[in-house]
């Protein structure tokens, strides 16, 4: 019993970078920009935290400055897309691989840990939320496996997942919502509207700036102590994927992110296990979620229905 609660608590932590990640690429996509970037700006956010909790000792201050630096990645991609009409995807990479580049680099030359950052102590990270004389119900059936779920987890998991109602009513139900899907489909007829196509683009890519800098603190910050290499080890990649799989809406990119959660945190707990006395080698574990993305995209690249104008830069008419 208690390996199955471990198990449906970890996957809403693993759950918790990629649903943000994923929601980042639906304000940007629903606009009409392509976000291939979503992995290194949730790298860059990473670092960030991480070296400015340890050396500010709050991880607030750590979010802040992710989240800053994240808007920042967004906006380069947002000039290269938007004002300068730039390949969306290349620009994408480029923020993939900028992100990779400098957070090893800064990281080596700030800590000399190998692109290491220390340690963070408990003030530098967002650890679960202590409500007192709740530990007194662990053990009552029932109510404790569920508290052990549900209500062990860090602040910054609990704002991922209200971040999924709260899109979803915003871009079915606000004006700013409507006419940021509106630039996605028919970017000319919002134009004629008098409405700047430009500046609902940029805000989009600015809201998925906030998102994956909340995804790669959370990383750094709650998921582990410190930030290491790569750490954010393709989840950008795979919140894409989530998203192609439920068709840019909120909810069912939700529950695609719920089952690529799901999948990381079985490859945790299912090292070292054991199938009619084999061993099952870590990598294959550790492979799995990652099949899973390439399984969605192949079966439904073709089926999923993407923003009529996503990826094609406008041209306003003379």
């Amino acid at each position: 019993m208690d390996l199955y609660v471990e198990l449906l608590a970890s996957t809403i932590r693993m759950t918790v970078p990629l649903v943000l990640a994923c929601l980042a690429g639906l304000w940007s996509e629903r606009a009409g920009i392509v976000d291939i970037g979503l992995e290194g700006k949730m790298l860059i956010s990473a670092f960030v935290a991480a070296s400015a909790s340890a050396v500010y000792g709050s991880a607030w201050i750590g979010l802040f400055l992710a989240i800053f630096a994240s808007m920042g990645f967004a906006l380069v991609h947002g000039y290269a897309s938007i004002n300068q009409r730039g390949n969306q995807v290349v620009s994408g990479v480029a923020i993939n691989m900028l992100a990779a580049g400098l957070a090893v680099v800064l990281g080596n030359e700030w800590f000399r840990e190998g692109g290491r950052t220390p340690a963070l102590p408990p003030e530098g990270r967002f650890l679960p939320i202590d409500i007192p004389g709740l530990s007194s119900l662990h053990d009552v059936p029932v109510i404790g496996p569920l508290e052990r779920i549900f209500l062990s987890h860090s602040i910054l998991a609990y704002v991922a997942f209200a971040f999924v109602p709260l899109t979803a009513w915003a871009l079915a139900r606000t004006r700013f919502g409507l006419r940021l899907r509106a630039v996605g489909e028919n970017p000319h007829a919002v134009d004629t509207a008098g409405i700047s196509v430009a500046g609902l683009r940029y805000r989009a890519v600015l809201i998925a700036g906030v998102l994956c800098g909340i995804s790669g603190a959370f990383i750094s910050t709650s998921l582990s102590s410190s930030f290491v290499r790569d750490m954010t080890a393709g989840g950008g990649f795979m919140a894409l994927a989530a998203l192609i799989f439920a068709n840019w809406r909120a909810y069912p990119a939700l529950g695609a992110c719920l089952l690529f959660g799901f999948l990381q945190a079985v490859g945790n707990f299912a090292q070292g296990a054991s199938v009619a006395g084999l061993q099952v080698p870590v990598q294959f574990i550790n492979m799995l979620p990652y099949v899973l993305t390439v399984v969605l995209l192949a079966g439904f690249i073709g089926k999923s229905i993407p923003p009529k104008a996503s990826g094609i830069p406008y041209v306003k008419d003379r």
